[in-house]
């Protein structure tokens, strides 16, 4: 079997018809056109109207924007395949966010706008005095920006855009930075967040629908566990267990000594974590700080808690049943369509 490079050109799994080349025109469409239409609402010649889309934005594109910011394509594809190799567990990286972000808005918001900010660094200079931990932490965020967020959705992006559209995983890199880096420039945060609202409701509509199929191919939610406990991949390691699936799988607390994701450290630990992104991490915060008034920004808290809920039913369910369904996809190692790896795609027999 040859191998294949993430970084050469895929011929996409089918070709597309008349209705795919019409959704996927008006979807870019439709960005283009809330992009413009963003830059007609907020005077951008200010640093307020710039950075905090004029500090008059609603509720609803900010709650929206706050889920979006954290749902870019890598979580999509990351919750997904964690659910097919382990279950639910992972569910617990999104639900603690769902009462930190109140915390973003009741306890820490205020703290913001008292002090008449505009990003977190320049709190910590009015905080603590001194230029150098301002400097510091602008670094030290745009480095864990690059490295562990924009990095990672840049190649899961690129990498669906590949695998459908046959393009050089570079060049639609490439294509992406340039669309994102136009409309961000040009229309600023008010740009991003009415974009980012699109997004929501793009995703949610299609995790949604993407739910209610692969639910329906299994026959319902009561067969979940009877059929992802059996799922076994049609490629495994010989003389080891790590292909089987996990007999705690529908648990989201797990045992903290043997379990894959302990309920201490997922309870305990990630609330730390959850806390620095949620509360003080720049991109979350410059969106609250955009509200026009405080309640707007509490409501908008209250939406995106809500919006983090349904990753569990709309994303690592379906990644579990994809485990049930296509078990020669799972544990293979291989990216790329199907048809390169010299194998047909194996359904569930009675699927």
């Amino acid at each position: 079997m040859e191998s294949n490079s993430t970084a050469g050109s895929f011929l996409p799994l089918q070709q597309f018809s008349v209705a795919d080349i019409i959704v996927i025109a008006v979807y870019f469409a439709l960005n283009i056109a809330v992009g413009i239409w963003s830059l007609c609402r907020v005077n951008r010649n200010t640093l307020s109207g710039y950075f905090l889309a004029g500090r008059n934005m609603a509720w609803w594109p900010i709650g929206a924007s706050l889920f979006a910011s954290s749902e870019g394509s890598g979580l999509f594809i990351g919750l997904a395949g964690t659910g097919a190799a382990g279950g639910i567990a992972v569910t617990g990286f999104e639900w603690n966010a769902t009462y930190v972000l109140l915390a973003l808005a009741w306890v820490f918001v205020p703290v913001y706008i008292s002090a008449g900010i505009i990003t977190v660094p320049e709190y910590l200079q009015r905080r603590f005095g001194g230029e150098r931990i301002r400097t510091y932490l602008s670094g030290l965020s745009l480095l864990l920006s690059v490295f562990t967020k924009i990095s990672t959705d840049l190649y899961s992006g690129a990498l669906f855009v590949q695998v459908c559209l046959g393009w050089n995983l570079y060049l639609s890199t490439v294509l992406m930075l340039v669309v994102t880096a136009l409309y961000t420039i040009a229309g600023g945060l008010a740009a991003v967040i009415y974009t980012d609202a699109l997004q929501t409701l793009i995703m949610v509509i299609g995790a949604v629908t993407l739910a209610v199929k692969a639910f329906g191919e299994i026959g319902g939610y009561q067969n979940l566990e009877e059929a992802y406990l059996k799922a076994v991949p049609a490629k495994i390691i010989p003389n080891t267990t790590c292909h089987l699936p996990r007999a705690d799988a529908m648990h989201l607390f797990r045992d903290p000594v043997s379990g894959d994701l302990p309920w201490t450290g997922m309870t305990f630990g990630l609330s730390v974590l959850a806390t620095w992104y949620w509360c003080t991490d720049q991109v979350i915060v410059q969106r609250s700080l955009s509200a026009r008034n405080l309640n707007h920004a509490k409501a908008g808290s209250i939406l995106a808690s809500y919006l983090k809920m349904l990753p569990l039913v709309v994303i690592i369910m379906p990644g579990m049943i994809s485990r049930v369904l296509y078990p020669a996809l799972i544990g293979s190692g291989l990216s790329g369509p199907i048809e390169s790896w010299g194998m047909e795609v194996q359904r569930r027999p009675d699927a």
